[in-house]
Order: structure tokens, then sequence, then C-alpha cells
């Protein structure tokens, strides 16, 4: 193939309004490769609580939701899930219950974040049907284990973790959702060690690295796309001189592999607040932020030819 286009983004946990752009993404901007790289999922669950006399009441976002109709439940359950939030139809007995059974919680919350990954499957499918465009999705840190499955055995996207993919029979793409700790203790986190051998398994396999592409969701340390806010001990920001103090939080193995491999493009996320580009060697290294909770879908839009990168961009929209 002459040209390969690439819209890739990351860190939409979760919202439905990012989600469907990224989707639709590949028509509006001509793009026949999509690729999300990682959080996917959501981080809260609204409770939309029934009541004996037929309406049901949730907190949404500070306000309180008073749902008489089957129009109010709808509009209420878009809005939730575009600002990447999960609805969960209850009970007042069931509220009880969760407010002190943990196990309950993390089976529910598990739950709806399987039923919600499933909904995107089945969308992409239905809007990607018929075409040629090649969906990539992987998990990333704050992602549970049990969603893989879920994303492997669907028929339209391609689940590309822990191997190394051929992207229009020209690229090779690796992907790694995992980061180096954090101080949120999520779910896929390692040591730097340990994520250095978790990539080098890949980077063996890679016949071309000249034209691979490295989809790991922790940006390389020490670079403009890997600046979050420092935190204190209680997870508050520090503010010094009256700003937010940013610190360097990337990984130094992902930096590592990358200045030893020198792979065509590097794409990451995890870090919301780096939007940016680097260019470490030859390697150019794209991190597109995100705003998810707002429902904006930030991007990134990358021409390949057989040359390497033709042109790249920030998007948003």
């Amino acid at each position: 193939m002459d040209s390969t286009r690439i819209f890739f983004t990351s860190d939409v946990h979760g919202s439905d309004a990012c989600f469907l752009k990224f989707i639709n993404a590949a028509k509006f901007y001509e793009a026949n490769v999509l690729i999300l790289g990682g959080d996917i999922t959501g981080k809260m669950i609204v409770p939309i609580v029934e009541q004996p006399n037929g309406i049901a009441i949730a907190e949404f976002l500070g306000t309180r939701q008073v749902l008489k109709t089957k129009h109010d439940r709808v509009e209420l359950e878009r809005n939730i899930r575009n600002t990447g939030y999960y609805p969960y139809s209850t009970t007042e007995s069931e509220v009880e219950r969760l407010q002190t059974d943990k196990e309950l919680v993390e089976n529910m919350f598990t739950k709806v974040m399987i039923e919600g990954v499933k909904r995107w499957s089945t969308i992409a499918e239905t809007r990607l049907k018929g075409s040629d465009v090649k969906c990539y999705i992987s998990p990333g840190n704050d992602d549970r284990f049990e969603i893989d499955e879920v994303l492997r055995s669907s028929s339209t996207l391609i689940f590309p973790v822990n191997e190394v993919v051929t992207i229009n029979e020209e690229y090779e793409m690796i992907t790694c959702g995992w980061t180096n700790f954090t101080p949120w203790h999520s779910p896929r986190e390692l040591s730097e060690s340990d994520l250095s051998k978790k990539i080098e398994a890949m980077t063996q396999k890679v016949q071309h690295m000249e034209k691979c592409i490295f989809n790991l969701h922790c940006p390389p340390y020490n670079t403009p796309i890997d600046l979050a806010p420092e935190l204190d001990p209680t997870m508050k920001p520090v503010v010094k001189g009256g700003r937010v103090n940013m610190m360097h939080v990337g990984s130094t193995a992902v930096r590592r592999s990358i200045e030893t491999c020198k792979p065509l493009l590097g794409l990451h996320g995890h870090i919301h607040e780096s939007r940016g580009f680097v260019k470490i060697g030859r390697t150019l290294c794209i991190n597109p932020g995100s705003e998810y909770g707002e429902g904006i879908l930030h991007g990134a839009l990358i021409n390949l030819n057989q040359k390497g990168v033709k042109s790249y961009m920030l998007t948003q929209g």
C-alpha cells in the first residue's frame, strides 16, 4: 500500500462521546487504521435508584435527578455514558448492601465494565462493517483483565496485546498497556525491570524495526509528554509559586527500548495533561492527551509512506 493514515487516541475512560468520535474518525479523516491505545473503561458507577411509586432517583455531577418518564431516564443514561461513567439501575436495599460489601461493589463494577466494552464492540462492528478500516483496541493500566476476552473475541476489533501485528502489510506494531508503578495501584503496573522484559519479549520478534510502531501506553521518561502534577502524601497536587508543580512520571524502560530499538513511531497516552510530541533520535513519539470527561476527543492523525512518517498533526473535537 502506498499510504497508511492512522488515527490514534487513548484514555477515553468509558466516554461514549469519545468512543463514537473515535469510530467515526475513520470516515471523517479518511483514516484506514484506527488505534485506541488503552484506558478504555470508566471509573465510576452512577446508581439509578428505583422508587416504589415508579419514579427513579439519581445523583449525577452533584445534582439530584428525579426521573419521572422513560425519556428522562434515556437522557440521563446518555449523559452519564458520555461523561465516562456507568448508569446502573438498582434498589434502595441494594444500595445499602453496596455501602458495606466491597466484594459486591467490585463484582458489580467488573460486570458493568464488561457490558460497556461489549456494547462498544457491537457499535464498532456496525459502524465499520463493509469497510477496509482496521481497528486496533488494547487495554491500559486502568483496565481490568476481564475485558480482554471481550476484545479478543470481537469479529471486527483487533486485539494486538503481546503480539507483533502487521498493519497494511507494511508496518509492524507491538502493543503494551502496562505502565510503571503509579500512586493509584491500578491493575496493570510493573517494575521498570519487568516492564522492560515485557517489551523486549515483543521487540525480539520484530522483523523490520525501522518500520515498527511502538504502541506503548506509558510515555517515555523525561520528555514533554510524561509530565503530571506532583502529589503530596494525601494525593493532593503540590503547589509551588502559585502553580501546580509538574514532574516526569513516564517509564525509563519505555525510553530505553525506544533509544535502543529506534522504531519509526511511538504511540503513548496515560498522562492526560501532557498532550504533545517529541523526537527521541529518529523516533516520533506522540501523546494526544485526554479530556474525556468533557466528551472532547484528543487524537493524532499520522500519515505514513514508504519513506516513513510523511506528516502528523494533533486533533481535537
